[in-house]
C-alpha cells in the first residue's frame, strides 16, 4: 500500500475492536515518531505509551473520547513546559558522541540556539515544543496508516488528570495530544464505510508564480 492509498483508507476511528497492536508494528511507529521533522533537532517533547487497561479507564473518564480508554495503546505527546541550557547542553553532547566530533565543533550551533530559543519566554517555547509535538503526530499518524493500523489523534481531554496521571509535571513536560492506536471495529464504527471527505486539491492548493 503506497502513501496516498493509506491515507485515503485511514480515518479517525471511533470505535476500536480488542485486537491488539504487535510490539514489532508499535516499534516502527515509535521509530517514525523518533525520525520526524524536528525544529533545530531538539525533540522538545516526549511519547509516554499507555498500554495498561486501568490506567487507560482513569484517564479516559469523564471523557467524551471513548478511544482513550478502549484503544489497544494510547500514545500522549508530552511537551516540556520551558527549554533550559540543560538541555541545549545535552544535546549538544548527543550530537558530538553519535557524530563522533568534538562537542567544540557545535559552538557556533549552541550559540545559535541559545540566543534564538533562551532569549524567549518560558510560554512561547513551551507553545513552540507543542507545535513540534503535533509535527511528530503527524508522522506517528501516517506511520500506522501505512502499518494498517487505524488511529485517532485527540485533544480536549483533561489535561491536569493526564499530567497527574502519567507524573509529568515532575519531569517538566505537559499532555498536549494523544494518538489512540488499534484496529477498527467494522460493524460497531458506523464511520469505518463512510467516503472520506476532504477538499478538492484546486481549492486547498494556491500556486505562487
Amino acid at each position: 500500500m503506497n502513501t496516498i492509498e493509506s491515507l485515503k483508507w485511514r480515518y479517525a476511528t471511533k470505535k476500536f475492536s480488542d485486537r491488539k497492536v504487535s510490539a514489532e508494528d508499535l516499534d516502527k511507529i515509535l521509530e517514525a515518531i523518533n525520525l520526524s521533522a524536528s525544529s533545530t533537532g531538539l525533540q522538545p517533547y516526549r511519547i509516554f505509551v499507555v498500554e495498561n487497561p486501568s490506567v487507560k479507564e482513569s484517564l479516559g473518564e469523564g471523557s467524551f473520547n471513548s478511544q482513550i480508554a478502549s484503544c489497544s495503546h494510547l500514545l500522549v505527546f508530552a511537551a516540556l513546559t520551558a527549554i533550559t541550557a540543560e538541555h541545549i547542553d545535552a544535546y549538544m553532547l548527543q550530537i558530538a558522541t553519535q557524530r563522533e566530533i568534538p562537542v567544540e565543533a557545535l559552538s557556533d550551533f549552541k550559540a545559535a540556539l541559545v540566543g534564538g530559543i533562551l532569549s524567549r519566554k518560558d510560554e512561547d517555547n513551551a507553545a513552540w515544543a507543542a507545535r513540534q509535538a503535533y509535527i511528530a503526530l503527524g508522522t506517528a499518524l501516517i506511520s500506522a496508516a501505512e502499518l494498517k493500523i487505524d488511529s485517532t489523534p485527540m485533544e480536549g481531554f483533561d489535561i491536569e488528570k493526564f499530567d497527574s496521571l502519567l507524573g509529568l509535571k515532575p519531569l517538566g513536560l505537559t499532555a498536549v495530544v494523544t494518538l489512540a492506536l488499534g484496529y477498527r471495529d467494522e460493524e460497531g464504527d458506523f464511520y469505518a464505510g463512510l467516503k472520506k471527505v476532504r477538499l478538492p486539491l484546486s481549492q486547498l492548493v494556491s500556486f505562487v508564480k
